[in-house]
């Protein structure tokens, strides 16, 4: 690891010592608040942050353009957004990005202008490494803590000669391109590993475990032939929804997680919005099935192994005594069975549309006996443990890519390692 002759303290903890011949800026000398609004709705291109990736949302159709399109920022390459809602929220990660392409964004974020004297690329890794840091969670202010241009035209920043930033952001680019690689071949055995688990799951609870066992036409097209022994049942005979609710709101606070399923929310990695108070929150047991109704569409179901709490916008079923809950959550899970809370999804779009309890029970079901449903789960247990033990290695490889990273990244535009 090289370092620079000589360095000086810049007099900020996060940043320790720095090179000696690297100055240090306000933001408010390198960045400019963007303040271009898109009042005449020229622009139609939504652009979001993803992970530390800005993405295309979607493109406005000219006939359905909202009026609170006219507030967002139009932004060009090289702007620079930072998600500025919710710091206290310390598990949000990434919330800075680059913008390589023309569009608009929502006041959720702050879009910067870099001065044309520095490369936009070198202020953005700053930028990153501010947030990677955890030292982003020390501004902002207001109820929910959130970032604003004051914050930013405060902020030091450090800034070496340009050809030095120039430098830096060619190592950089090709260090960062190498690991995502890395992270996306890691990724790519994820998704198969995933695949693999998913036949295993959909062949068992659509077609039983004996390949012999005579067929029969279910009569329900999604649901195709079942063992001739297998029943059809509307799901309203297999679930009974609680609406128990808590008087003091004491319980854990229970959120979803596509990957881990429901955990208590403090174990999540993106905390979502805490209400003030959970009193009146829907309570669960353990082995309740529960799904977040705004996310049918994701397959988004899981059996309880908490007592908690839940949102409102979740549904908490109870067994009639029909069925074996992690069997009903298999099944719910299965591609056909997904398009099918598809079709009865009812809403205004994205983040508003919701399966209800009575669309639900009106779906049909293939159900085996209760015995054989016994069977079909453990058999789902024993055949996916290794592939989930292999999926975590994976994930666990990812974590530790993404940490090497933004360790480079910290080191390099805080001066710790000198780039050649």
């Amino acid at each position: 690891m090289k370092r620079y002759d000589s360095y000086k303290d810049s007099g900020v903890k996060w940043l320790g010592e720095i090179p000696s011949h690297w100055e240090m800026l306000p933001g408010l000398a390198v960045l400019k608040e963007n303040k271009n609004k898109n009042t005449d709705l020229t622009e139609k291109t939504v652009l979001s942050l993803s992970y530390g990736n800005i993405i295309i949302k979607k493109d406005i159709d000219e006939g359905l353009v909202p009026t609170d399109y006219k507030g967002y920022q139009i932004v060009h390459p090289g702007y620079i957004i930072i998600r500025c809602t919710d710091l206290q929220n310390d598990k949000v990660s990434l919330r800075t990005g680059l913008v390589k392409d023309e569009g608009i964004i929502t006041g959720a974020y702050l879009g910067l202008i870099v001065d044309e004297s520095y490369n936009p690329s070198y202020i953005h890794y700053f930028l990153h490494s501010w947030d990677i840091t955890k030292e982003i969670y020390r501004h902002g202010s207001g109820l929910r803590q959130s970032l604003s241009w004051l914050d930013l035209r405060r902020l030091p920043i450090l800034i070496p000669s340009r050809e030095e930033q120039d430098r830096i952001v060619s190592y950089l680019n090709d260090v960062v391109i190498k690991i995502d690689k890395a992270i996306a071949q890691q990724q790519k055995m994820i998704d198969l590993l995933n695949e693999r688990k998913q036949i295993i799951i959909n062949n068992a609870v659509t077609k039983g475990l004996n390949t012999n066992a005579p067929m029969k036409d279910s009569g329900i097209d999604w649901i195709g032939e079942i063992p001739k022994h297998w029943d059809i049942v509307r799901i309203k005979y297999l679930l009974q929804e609680s609406k128990e609710r808590s008087l003091s709101g004491a319980e854990e606070p229970l959120s979803m997680s596509q990957i881990y399923g429901l955990i208590p929310t403090k174990e999540m990695e993106s905390i979502p919005n805490m209400a003030s108070s959970f009193i009146g929150a829907k309570l669960v047991s353990e082995g309740d099935l529960v799904f977040n109704k705004l996310k049918a569409h994701l397959g988004v179901f899981n059996v309880s192994k908490y007592e908690g709490l839940v949102s409102p916008d979740y549904a908490v079923y109870k067994s009639t005594g029909k069925a074996n809950l992690t069997f009903l959550e298999y099944v719910f899970k299965t591609p056909k069975c997904i398009s099918e809370f598809v079709k009865l999804i009812t809403g205004v779009g994205a983040g508003l549309s919701r399966l209800y309890t009575s669309d639900l029970y009106s779906i049909y079901c293939a159900l085996p006996p209760m015995e054989e449903q016994n069977r079909i789960c453990g058999y789902i247990d024993d055949n996916t443990r290794i592939i989930k033990e292999a999926i975590s290695v994976y994930q666990k490889q990812i974590s530790l890519l993404q940490e090497r990273k933004q360790i480079i990244i910290n080191n390099v535009v805080t001066g710790k390692v000198k780039v050649i």
